[in-house]
């Protein structure tokens, strides 16, 4: 039976559970991933399967996005098997596989901004055109089939939404790109009892980053800002690969160590979205490839609900978040869009 927000509901009142995430650490994410792949695959029809997987080598599988799109005809234009087409069992095997690839503070962020369009189709209801907003228009595809001594991807995606990875004979080898939106950034008045005013899913991501600009000093500050204006977007967005132009702004060894901590936290916060094994990679990889390479860049205004932007980029990385947009009620700035992507190639796919 569909029930309106089901899959929302259903995934809101999961985060109370947390011995998944011990399996998972346990286990590796990807062995984990890949048991709940094969349970999610199992629940499904031979017509579900058409749609919901694909071949690895499949262009859809580099074809990403975190905007609403829609083919010529008007319908959804995603790849991949839509939440509101599966019943309940297969909303729960989703929901497991789901937590599978993420941590609990990722899965949090991302069930949570599902959840919010919710409160953006109130927000909107007199808009003109039509309503876009739905809980249920998430899309799940597999690429190859899941298997421990295979390599497989999986993309979890919708609107402020896209989630993509490989999994190798049971470990993740690529978690990128991995976006995460929010509208509104900050909820100004309380339209739904579940999204309370001063809610912020990505608070983290923005407050640590202007914490970061207010320990610099004005000549720190001649290095660290390099536009009076935010980028209008984050940077290749819907593209197989970031951009690879050379990173600008202060380099992390002009930082004190106290601002250096401010930076590892900012990286941190976006690391801690995936799993134990696969954050930990990440971090590794930036402390090997070098800490003092990386560069954070600062875009816009140095206050919240002016238009502001940051980059934060290293040899293994890059961040980017854009707050430019208004809101759904037209609250300035307050519309967040960014991403981690992987400078050596992301989707498992190397860099020409």
């Amino acid at each position: 039976m569909k029930r309106p927000y089901l899959f929302a509901t259903l995934i809101l009142l999961a985060l109370v559970a947390t011995s998944a995430w011990s399996y998972y650490r346990r286990v590796g994410a990807g062995e984990g991933m890949t048991a709940q792949a094969e349970k999610f695959l199992a629940t499904l029809t031979s017509d579900q399967k058409k749609i919901a997987v694909l071949s690895f080598d499949s262009e859809s599988r580099v074809n990403w996005h975190f905007i609403p799109f829609f083919d010529k005809d008007g319908k959804p234009g995603r790849k991949g098997l839509q939440v509101r087409n599966m019943d309940e069992n297969q909303r729960k095997a989703a929901q497991a596989l789901l937590k599978s690839a993420l941590s609990e503070v990722g899965y949090t962020k991302a069930t949570k901004i599902m959840a919010m369009e919710a409160l953006l189709k109130e927000l909107e209801k007199e808009k003109v055109g039509g309503q876009i907003r739905d809980t249920d228009r998430y899309y799940f595809t597999l690429f190859g089939a899941p298997a421990t001594d295979g390599k497989w991807g999986l993309s979890v995606e919708g609107h402020h939404l896209s989630l993509n990875f490989v999994v190798d004979k049971g470990r993740v080898v690529s978690s990128t790109p991995a976006t995460f939106a929010a509208n509104p950034a900050t909820v100004m008045k309380e339209v739904l009892p579940a999204f309370p005013k001063g809610t912020r899913i990505l608070k983290g991501e923005e407050q640590l980053a202007f914490d970061l600009l207010a320990s610099l000093t004005a000549e720190q500050k001649k290095l660290a800002i390099v536009a009076d204006k935010p980028m209008e977007e984050v940077r290749n967005a819907g593209k197989p690969q970031p951009a690879t132009d050379a990173p600008q702004g202060i380099a992390a060894a002009k930082l004190t160590s106290e601002q250096a901590k401010i930076l590892r936290s900012l990286i941190s916060e976006y690391a801690a979205t995936m799993p134990a094994d696969v954050a930990e990679e990440r971090l590794t990889a930036i402390d090997k490839a070098g800490f003092d390479k990386i560069q954070f860049a600062w875009q816009g205004a140095e206050k919240p609900g002016i238009g502001h932007s940051y980059c934060v980029q290293g040899p293994t990385f890059q961040i980017e978040f854009v707050n430019k947009q208004p809101d759904a009620a037209g609250n300035p700035a307050n519309h967040i869009h960014c991403l981690w992507r992987d400078m050596r190639g992301d989707f498992g796919i190397p860099v020409k």
